[in-house]
């Protein structure tokens, strides 16, 4: 496995592991009530957060309430704005599951399947495509290779900062001067930044759109989410912009760019948490596609292995993901949920489905474990179950 995802540091499963078995204190007693519940979400953030630093967007959502919503800490240091809950940040790979639904819309329309071959798409797409589905792509079982590893033999000798910016159309370039993948399509998962960006490809070519113009006409657009964009440098403009910090020995450093930041499929999306309430909203709501045609989505992948096979997630259990959504469960409650981490954001996108919780935590930040803060704030509400 690539060590270092752009949407996933392995790392962060000890974090998550430990968050499940630490829970806040007044939790282990029991349900906190909804009268103290802000004061206890917000000492959560503040405990991490300085007014000038930067810092984190949340968002709580119960029973489609929003019982909180804050910005801490700083969005731009050099001009010192401050976050707020319509400050626009990277999502990184929560991006993922906007292009999951921009494939889903196609398959709705009736202009793309599910199981139809790479190579039907791109007529010139090498042989080894005729065996990849778009439902490879979505689930990441494809086997694609790693475009980060491919961008680095490019470029040897040359420091990481300093390889140029790569685009969807790239990946999908360099995926054609490949002779074949990882491992036979659909017989093992592995997580695949390559995937997303060559569904990206595919969204543009089946919809005869630039895949940021798809997103906005048919998802952002319809939603009502008008600070949201997938952004192409000298094309849109992210407004409220937060932008990518990282801590070096005490000094903030404007880490907000990288070789794999031009790509949009896999992570290009900026939002912020009054948008994504919306997105939240449609998902709950079926406003995008209906119940049923959800389902692919939430239904976690099937392969040919047995449990000791089985490939883990970032949480150290039997990796469950559908299209977009990792789907593991946590402390026995449903939820489908994903992580983000890109030079200068993490970010998190947590939705318990059958307790009507969604926690949406965005930093531009890289010293920040926002899914570890989510599950804090979901202790709060479990913890007298």
């Amino acid at each position: 496995m690539h060590v270092h995802w752009r949407g996933f540091r392995w790392t962060i499963g000890a974090a998550l592991i430990a968050a499940a078995l630490t829970f806040a204190p007044l939790a282990a007693r029991g349900r906190t009530s909804d009268k103290t519940m802000p004061a206890r979400i917000n000492a959560i953030f503040a405990a991490v957060t300085s007014p000038d630093a930067p810092g984190l967007a949340v968002v709580v959502r119960k029973n489609g309430r929003t019982v909180f919503e804050r910005g801490y800490g700083m969005r731009d240091l050099r001009c010192k704005l401050r976050v707020t809950p319509r400050t626009n940040f990277r999502l990184a790979s929560c991006t993922k599951q906007f292009t999951a639904m921009a494939v889903m819309l196609l398959v709705h329309d009736g202009k793309l399947r599910y199981d139809e071959p790479l190579t039907d798409v791109f007529p010139d797409f090498p042989a080894y495509g005729r065996k990849i589905t778009i439902r490879n792509l979505l689930n990441h079982t494809s086997g694609l290779e790693s475009y980060e590893d491919l961008q680095a033999k490019e470029y040897p000798g040359v420091s990481w900062e300093q390889i140029p910016q790569i685009h969807d159309a790239g990946v999908l370039r360099l995926m054609e001067r490949q002779t074949g993948t990882k491992f036979p399509p659909g017989t093992n998962w592995e997580y695949s930044n390559t995937g997303y960006c060559v569904l990206a490809m595919v969204v543009q070519k089946i919809s005869k759109m630039p895949f940021a113009e798809f997103l906005k006409r048919r998802i952002f657009q319809p939603l009502g989410m008008r600070g949201t964009v997938a952004y192409v440098y000298g094309k849109n403009h992210v407004s409220n912009r937060a932008y990518g910090y990282t801590n070096d020995a005490g000094v903030w450093l404007e880490t907000d760019q990288s070789p794999t930041s031009a790509t949009l499929g896999d992570g290009g999306v900026y939002s912020s948490v009054a948008d994504l309430v919306k997105w939240d909203n449609a998902l709950r709501n079926h406003t995008l596609v209906s119940a049923r045609a959800m389902q692919p989505a939430l239904t976690p992948v099937a392969l040919p292995l047995d449990a000791a096979q089985w490939p883990k997630g970032p949480d150290g259990e039997p990796v469950k993901y559908g299209f977009g959504w990792f789907l593991n469960p946590y402390r026995g409650h449903p939820r489908m949920w994903h992580y983000g981490s890109s030079i200068g954001f993490h970010t998190a996108i947590e939705r318990f489905t059958k307790d009507r919780l969604t926690i949406i935590v965005l930093c531009n930040r890289t010293d920040l474990d926002p899914a570890n803060l989510a599950l804090k704030v979901a202790n709060l509400y479990f913890g007298g179950k």
